[in-house]
């Protein structure tokens, strides 16, 4: 099995290496071309939208992978019907999106247009759901070759709307055309690969909503502490600081699909020990937690080493104030990982009550030391905000919930360096050829 989950993340990660790059570059012409007001604007409306996003999904990407791993039965029923009402969700979603706008920016109508036209991307990110499919079969090699043929796509488009210089609407739907062609190629290879036709059912959906509930009001918070910090920066500054905010913040998770690629391929592997052995169950996650902790300490270390000539070299002289705000927002990413991958012992032990007030911990935080810190320091008080209410929330809150702290038990044992190394054989291992696991 550990050979299947590396195969699983090497497509993952090899694909959105790719994908990452190229983005990472159109990024960094984008924000040079639009400068920092515009550019602002565009972080502002993805801020905006991010906020909904957690209603827009009504927490089935949290359990979906689980909900096909122990119910093949009714694998496409369970697809179907969370489509459906996530497609359903996302045009409340944005009409939501351009009221906020219109009312918390009055007389900016080019503010609310590109939150409006960034909104548009729910409609097909509602179908993204499906990939959750690919993951639970550890088929992720063909989500990964449509998001790339995908993203080769877009991107001919964003050089097109570069080369021609459009205006910064045309640059608020790539988003959207992005997760129209996603969700076409998906469907496509599911309908050949299926064992099941996407069904809808109502009841189904009751159940799913009622196991996913927890995670709606949880994301949000998560949003919160995630999203606040651009949305305050350009309400208490304005755009070009939100701008060279987000710049060191988009700098600082350049590599965050690394580590989504990581954890995702385990999920399925460790929730299938959990259904025959707790501790193999908890082995697997320590061993996870552990691979995420030191990679991303040694990533944190590199950037902060490195962060003049990373800021200088791909957005310019003209966000040069970023790099101080890179060297501390760098060091959240790790805390940030341990959520995703706590996550998972939450799920396994159907603690998903304790989501919203673990996060509504974390929202609390993050929004008392922003309106505190971005008036004192700018951008940098927003990156201090950011890294506090990271490991406040992953770390401390963990043995405050006193339910939670078994897992905090589990994270902390992981700081043994042999569990790293441990995750790094096992993944290279070759799966014997006996057919068994």
């Amino acid at each position: 099995m550990t050979s299947k989950v590396a195969r699983n993340a090497s497509w993952i990660i090899g694909c959105k290496l790719v994908q990452s790059i190229l983005g990472f570059v159109l990024n960094m012409l984008t924000a040079r071309f639009l400068g920092k007001s515009s550019f602002g604007s565009i972080t502002y409306a993805m801020a905006v939208v991010s906020f909904v996003v957690p209603l827009m999904r009504l927490g089935f990407g949290n359990i979906m992978v689980q909900e096909i791993v122990q119910h093949p039965e009714r694998e496409g029923k369970a697809m179907g019907t969370g489509v459906f009402l996530n497609l359903v969700s996302a045009f409340a979603c944005i009409a939501g999106v351009t009221a906020f706008a219109y009312v918390a920016n009055p007389g900016e109508t080019e503010t609310v247009i590109i939150c409006a036209l960034y909104g548009v991307k729910l409609i097909f990110e509602a179908t993204d759901l499906m990939s959750y499919w690919y993951q639970a079969k550890l088929m992720a090699k063909y989500s990964s070759v449509i998001s790339l043929i995908v993203h080769f796509a877009v991107l001919g488009y964003k050089i097109y709307i570069l080369a021609s210089s459009k205006s910064v609407y045309w640059f608020a739907v790539t988003s959207a055309l992005e997760y129209l062609l996603c969700s076409v190629g998906m469907y496509i290879i599911y309908h050949i690969k299926k064992t099941q036709k996407l069904s809808v059912s109502l009841k189904l959906g009751k159940e799913l909503i009622n196991k996913g509930k927890h995670y709606i009001l949880s994301s949000m918070m998560v949003m919160i502490f995630a999203e606040t910090d651009k949305i305050m920066l350009k309400g208490l500054i304005d755009s070009s600081a939100t701008a060279l905010y987000s710049t060191a913040t988009i700098l600082a998770g350049a590599t965050g699909f690394f580590f989504a690629a990581i954890i995702d391929s385990f999920r399925p592997w460790i929730f299938e020990a959990q259904k025959n052995d707790e501790e193999l169950f908890k082995k697997r996650l320590k061993m996870l937690y552990s691979f995420i902790i030191y990679l991303s300490l040694l990533q944190s270390i590199v950037m902060t080493v490195f962060a003049k000539p990373i800021v200088l070299l791909t957005y310019g002289e003209q966000y040069y104030e970023s790099i101080g705000a890179l060297q501390i927002v760098v060091w959240y990413t790790t805390f940030s990982y341990l959520g995703s991958v706590r996550n998972i012992w939450i799920l396994a032990n159907d603690k998903q009550k304790y989501l919203w007030l673990i996060n509504l911990f974390g929202a609390g935080a993050n929004v008392v030391l922003n309106v505190t810190l971005i008036p004192l320091m700018g951008i940098y008080g927003a990156a201090i905000a950011s890294l506090v209410t990271q490991i406040f929330t992953n770390v401390i809150v963990g043995y405050i919930i006193k339910p939670i702290r078994p897992n905090n038990a589990i994270m902390m044992s992981s700081l043994n360096p042999n569990c790293c190394l441990e995750a790094i054989r096992k993944l290279l291992k070759k799966e014997p050829k006996t057919g068994k696991k």
